[in-house]
């Protein structure tokens, strides 16, 4: 019987550049061979949608690999499933301790899985936050901690602030991310 827990974890799999397709169809492909479908889970490459513009001015949605020659694998690690990834073509091992590979993390596995997500977030934060030109901050994060500054330049687009700073009496021109950086 099983539970709604899974035991199973990401592991990043090292594949020849460009093969990432071939290494997880192959891996697929034995996973069903071997019968072992149970101690696997989601197979991922790691893809980046962008739109390009054609020489005849159409907009075309182009996916590319987004993290080249590596896939994400869903799986409950032992000597049999790694034997069995290991030895699939086109895969050259774990990124990491060849014996026992460390998992990788939930959120790491949705920032590699869907970008987008992570910047539709990204922008969710920079609309709640609001920065005008000279306004007084304090930095909370990086070289300049707790130092005060006025910012200069705001550019949500990339959530950035330029802020002046004094350091030794003298102004200078200092580009943070709206998330280092607090109102006073």
């Amino acid at each position: 019987m099983e539970s709604g827990f899974s035991s199973k974890k990401w592991f990043v799999v090292h594949t020849y550049s460009g093969s990432e397709e071939k290494a997880k169809q192959g891996l697929v492909d034995r996973i069903k061979a071997q019968k072992m479908d149970n101690k696997f889970g989601q197979i991922f490459v790691p893809r980046i949608a962008s739109e390009t513009v054609l020489k005849s001015g159409k907009k075309k949605r182009v996916e590319k690999t987004s993290f080249p020659g590596y896939i994400l694998v869903e799986m409950d690690f032992d000597d049999a499933t790694s034997v069995l990834v290991r030895e699939t073509p086109k895969i050259t091992g774990f990124v990491g301790n060849a014996k026992t590979p460390r998992p990788i993390s939930d959120a790491e596995v949705i920032r590699l899985t869907s970008p987008e997500a992570v910047e539709a977030q990204r922008a969710a934060i920079a609309s709640e936050v609001v920065f005008k030109k000279g306004e007084s901050v304090k930095v909370k994060d990086g070289p300049f901690t707790n130092f005060d500054g006025i910012v200069d330049e705001v550019r949500p687009d990339k959530m950035k602030l330029r802020i002046l700073v004094s350091i030794f009496g003298r102004e200078t021109p200092v580009e943070l991310d709206y998330v280092q950086v607090e109102k006073i």
